[in-house]
């Protein structure tokens, strides 16, 4: 089993590595402060989905999250609707923008913890339950926009979050960062995060401890629907429209960035600064394959393939397989 320091390791040379690569092949434009920037901008949506994705994961039980960007779509869909007969994007910019997010984090929550009770108290497996809920969320968005985008427009708030910058930072990509620090002081310093990892490492202890494993169990999927009702809103700031298919090939994504940060499928075990170096990792890759001119069904190819190798590493001893005298005791 790998170090848990030996993990985060691991994540840190991958990212120098890749930007030495992008470097050389690109003759230094890969780390020009432009595509930086536009590499950071793009990283919060699938980052938030990852950290939920992980902290469903250490849930354990087969926990996963695989409504997140449905619930995304979801959230952003359902607000742009209700919000926009009440204002205008155009004519009260600041108002429509804070309501907007309102809106869409609610929904986000709400989803979220409707996951939690259909695992919670009737006992669904959760992976099941989440791929119901992934195609009843997206049902929603299809009817309650009929199919077609919503336009959500440019209010200059809500702009300024998608495309603005701090500091040379891009604003999206600084609340990324805030948001998973906050989630990573959640886990370690709080009582959640011990029931949290103690009933995914041993629920049958967990649950003769007097955990509250329905509580943390809807606790869990709500903030993992925050989550994604976060990603609805950095989607729609960086766009002007909102739509129910929008990033279908999202989920795998999210899944690989939490199986590349060592998070363990059979649960007890993630970390929230490994997710956010496996998502800047694939960020990278991900760039350095738009550089190459290489296609989306190249990218998506090489998601999977990599999706079973770092599954595949994280299930077996591989360096034992290779070396299996390595760790003998002398006879």
């Amino acid at each position: 089993m790998r170090t848990t320091g030996g993990q985060l390791v691991m994540l840190v040379v991958i990212n120098v590595a890749l930007l030495a690569f992008g470097a050389a092949i690109s003759a230094g434009t890969f780390l020009s402060p432009f595509n930086l920037q536009s590499m950071a901008g793009q990283l919060p949506e699938i980052g938030f989905l990852a950290i939920g994705v992980m902290l469903a994961m250490c849930a354990g039980n087969g926990g996963i999250d695989l409504s997140g960007i449905a619930l995304a779509n979801l959230s952003g869909v359902a607000s742009a609707v209700v919000i926009g007969t009440f204002l205008s994007s155009a004519d009260q910019p600041t108002a429509y923008s804070l309501a907007f997010i309102a809106g869409a984090l609610v929904v986000g929550v709400l989803g979220g913890m409707f996951n939690g009770l259909l695992i919670s108290r009737l006992n669904i497996t959760p992976i099941l339950c989440t791929l119901g809920t992934q195609m009843l969320f997206t049902g929603l968005a299809v009817v309650a926009s009929g199919g077609r985008a919503v336009a959500v427009g440019s209010p200059d708030f809500l702009s300024e979050i998608g495309n603005g910058l701090f500091l040379g930072v891009p604003i999206s990509f600084v609340i990324f960062i805030a948001v998973a620090a906050f989630i990573a002081a959640l886990l370690k310093f709080t009582p959640f995060g011990l029931w949290l990892m103690l009933m995914g490492t041993n629920p049958k202890a967990a649950v003769y401890a007097g955990f509250p494993r329905t509580k943390v169990l809807i606790a869990t999927y709500a903030t993992s629907g925050l989550l994604s009702g976060l990603a609805g809103v950095i989607i729609a700031a960086r766009n002007v429209n909102v739509k129910w298919d929008y990033g279908t090939s999202y989920l795998l994504i999210a899944i690989l960035i939490a199986v590349m940060a060592g998070v363990r499928p059979e649960g007890g075990y993630g970390r929230v600064i490994c997710v956010v170096l496996a998502a800047i990792a694939l960020q990278l890759m991900s760039s350095m394959l738009n550089f190459g001119g290489l296609s989306n069904f190249v990218r998506d190819f090489a998601w999977g393939a990599l999706l079973l190798t770092f599954l595949a590493v994280g299930r077996y001893n591989l360096v034992g397989f290779l070396n299996p005298n390595k760790g003998k005791k002398p006879a």
